[in-house]
């Protein structure tokens, strides 16, 4: 199925016409070039194998147990809960910390107001959007689907 056709004829043609997308004139080429190319038969029966066996693979579900990602019991959502609850504050603190050693160091007044409006700018877009997602979350109407 790799190999070109001799003739140099355009093999999207053929998966067009297997899919039933060509209009009557491109499906009457495909066919009249069928009946003289082997090639081209060849890669027509391939495709129709392949589609076929496609379209008769069975997938297999998962079962509802196997969905639910979130935690699965008392003591892992409170060591998550706690575990967000500590992050959020060392990354702030952290994020203070180190705006107020820049500001003590010897950056002149230029550097500072770069840096701080920067940080100012990126900051008041996490806040909006935290903010929209808080809001968005109390009118979710797909909150409770599980899958």
């Amino acid at each position: 199925m790799t190999d070109q056709c001799p003739c140099a004829f355009d093999e999207t043609l053929i998966s067009g016409h297997l899919d039933g997308e060509l209009t009557q004139a491109a499906q009457q080429k495909v066919r009249v070039h069928l009946e003289d190319c082997r090639h081209c038969r060849a890669l027509l029966d391939d495709l129709q194998a392949l589609r076929t066996t496609t379209m008769s693979t069975v997938f297999s579900t998962p079962g509802d147990d196997q969905w639910d990602e979130g935690p699965r019991g008392t003591a892992s959502l409170l060591a998550r809960g706690t575990g967000w609850i500590v992050g959020v504050l060392w990354a702030i603190t952290f994020a203070l910390y180190a705006s107020w050693q820049f500001w003590q160091s010897s950056a002149n007044i230029w550097e500072r107001l770069f840096v701080f409006g920067g940080l100012t700018a990126v900051g008041l877009i996490f806040i909006s959007v935290l903010i929209d997602r808080i809001k968005a979350a109390k009118s979710d109407p797909y909150a409770e689907v599980e899958k």
